[in-house]
């Protein structure tokens, strides 16, 4: 399985491209992924950061409290759901955030900027039609989680 170790290795030499660059800016890429997907938005959900995160819940509550330590979020109880909490970056946060996400895109753009666009649109379409044959069939849902249904659904739209 040639193509699956290149799949696997491209990928952890991503995360530790990206990491080296999270890193220096004092945040995890954990933490980098919650303050990016928070950014520009209202808030929301915990249950909805962690879908689109991909961070395990358990993994999102610690990296949410250290985020909290340090000013950088804050969580308010839904007022329709108790049960709910809606997870919003302070001013702090999206100043961070405004200096981190850009500077972070230039970063991975200079990676990506040694393949053409033509080579990229490619590389996508390649990567959308294996996604697509590891999601799950729709006769399977009834039985997943709801962040596996929703992925799998992302995955069939993409």
């Amino acid at each position: 399985m040639g193509t699956l170790r290149r799949l696997v290795n491209c990928y952890q030499a991503f995360e530790a491209y990206s990491a080296a660059h999270i890193r220096p800016l004092g945040l995890t890429p954990a933490q980098f992924d919650v303050v990016a997907t928070l950014g520009n938005t209202p808030g929301m959900s915990c249950r909805e950061l962690g879908e689109r995160t991909l961070i395990t819940k358990g993994t999102l509550t610690g990296v949410l409290d250290r985020l909290e330590e340090r000013g950088l979020l804050t969580r308010t109880p839904c007022a329709e759901n108790r049960r709910s909490v809606t997870v919003r970056l302070t001013r702090a946060g999206e100043a961070m955030f405004a200096s981190v996400f850009p500077a972070h895109v230039a970063h991975l753009q200079r990676a990506f900027s040694a393949l053409s666009p033509q080579e990229l649109e490619r590389m996508n379409g390649y990567l959308e039609r294996l996604s697509a044959r590891f999601a799950p069939a729709d006769d399977t849902t009834e039985s997943m989680t709801p962040k596996s249904r929703m992925i799998a659904a992302a995955r069939r739209s993409a």
